[in-house]
């Protein structure tokens, strides 16, 4: 069972997409009677993990608040291939309704949870714990970072809001990376610095910065990053990161590893919804 956070602003998001598929009303839907009552079987046709239940169940809410669905899974779970995930009944017209919609949820959510485990698998034995970014589809950020926390990864800043990343115009607008953190540490205490070179990251470490990203540095680089630091600095690995590359530069002894393939990289987990019998 996941114990990742429902975000606060998932009702929200829900009514963002219905509006946009649904907009004046289901025409399609009018060819169902009106109070037919259907069940059906959602499936999962590959082997995935799960993600996006809350979301799901919120359409068919907003949609009738009568409305059935009974699950046989959690977030977070493993399914494998032709997993029953759910079984629904309720009013015919509702469930064609609500059908596309609360499917874009679980397959794009499904998608970004199963991606973070093949990755997180990569590094399994290391100690390095892997970060999602801000690279995420536009008004689905909180519903992604949700589903990164169910794959096994955790959450770097959620915005520009929450935490203070220190890069490369920062630095030059205001003179020095001594200067750019100092002025940071009177705006929020959770900071952190990108670099780009070893002599930055020295610098970094001389202004007392608890928190570094090594921007696209080679794997010596990485090494040497972690000789030099002595653990003064919790040390995140960002750029050039794939699935090949990903564990070498864990066994470097970095403490992160940010990767923007988990949210951006998209590729639906392939559910279906099969209406069974009606009456």
């Amino acid at each position: 069972m996941s114990l990742a956070k429902i975000p606060d602003n998932l009702e929200l998001t829900v009514q963002q997409a219905l509006e946009e598929d649904i907009g004046t009303g289901d025409l399609t839907s009018q060819l169902l009677p009106q109070d037919k009552i259907s069940s059906a079987k959602v499936i999962c046709r590959e082997n995935a993990i799960m993600c996006g239940i809350p979301w799901f169940n919120e359409v068919y809410r907003q949609l009738d608040s009568g409305f059935h669905i009974s699950w046989h899974v959690n977030d977070g779970d493993m399914l494998k291939k032709d997993t029953v995930i759910c079984e629904l009944n309720g009013l015919a017209r509702t469930m064609v309704t609500g059908e596309r919609a609360a499917l874009n949820f679980i397959q794009l959510l499904s998608s970004t949870a199963t991606i973070t485990n093949e990755y997180m698998q990569l590094i399994k034995g290391t100690n390095t714990q892997l970060l999602d970014t801000r690279k995420t589809i536009p008004g689905l950020r909180t519903a992604q970072k949700y589903a990164v926390v169910c794959g096994g990864g955790k959450n770097h800043r959620m915005g520009l809001y929450d935490a203070i990343l220190i890069k490369e115009n920062h630095i030059s607008a205001s003179g020095s990376i001594a200067d750019a953190y100092g002025s940071a540490l009177q705006i929020h205490d959770n900071v952190e610095i990108e670099v780009e070179t070893l002599d930055e990251l020295q610098q970094a470490l001389d202004a007392g910065a608890k928190q570094i990203l090594l921007d696209n540095f080679d794997l010596e680089m990485m090494r040497q990053a972690v000789k030099l630091s002595a653990g003064k600095s919790k040390l995140e690995v960002s750029g050039s990161v794939t699935r090949e590359t990903i564990k070498s530069f864990a066994d470097t002894g970095v403490d992160y590893i940010s990767v923007g393939a988990l949210t951006k990289n998209v590729r639906a987990i392939d559910f279906s919804m099969r209406i069974e019998s009606s009456s």
